[in-house]
């Protein structure tokens, strides 16, 4: 697990460079300097500083599993043996078709988030999960539409209010 720890708060020129990239991230370092104003070597120093505290993150989370043969998604809340959990994380970690996993406060312990290919191929993966040491049960939700999609935007917009 990656925790996000900053060691030193992003200011309002990181905030409009992580805007800029948001809005295109192709944009090479030469075409965000323009845009922003700043020198070809600031924008290099700080995207070395900002990938150096892990704010970026991986390029393999815009892969659209769709695109991969995997149209259907579910969130599956999985109830676990709370001493197991640690070796049941690796070993629901070895199913292809688990994308991210949380470990969660309330009634369930962990949620994940799956593809499949179709309902039959669901039903497989959900077999998987309920076969592993250390499950109770897990109960899956169908996944009809992404209403709001992944985005930090607002919280860029909002950052930089009060830079």
């Amino acid at each position: 697990m990656l925790a996000l720890r900053i060691m030193r708060a992003l200011d309002g020129t990181d905030t409009r460079l992580l805007s800029a990239l948001a809005q295109d991230p192709r944009r090479t370092v030469v075409a965000l300097a323009q845009k922003l104003g700043l020198s070809r070597n600031t924008v290099q120093a700080r995207m070395a500083q900002l990938e150096k505290q892990h704010v970026f993150m991986s390029f393999e989370r815009r892969i659209n599993p769709v695109a991969l043969g995997y149209p259907l998604m579910a969130f599956i809340s999985v109830h676990v043996q709370q001493q197991k959990l640690g070796r049941l994380a690796e070993e629901i970690a070895a199913i292809p078709e688990v994308l991210e996993g949380y470990g969660l406060t309330g009634s369930a312990d962990l949620l994940l988030r799956v593809v499949a290919r179709d309902a039959e191929d669901l039903f497989r993966i959900n077999g998987k999960i309920l076969a592993c040491d250390g499950v109770e049960r897990a109960d899956t939700a169908l996944a009809m539409g992404e209403l709001i999609p992944f985005r930090v935007q607002p919280l860029l917009e909002r950052g930089s209010e009060g830079a």
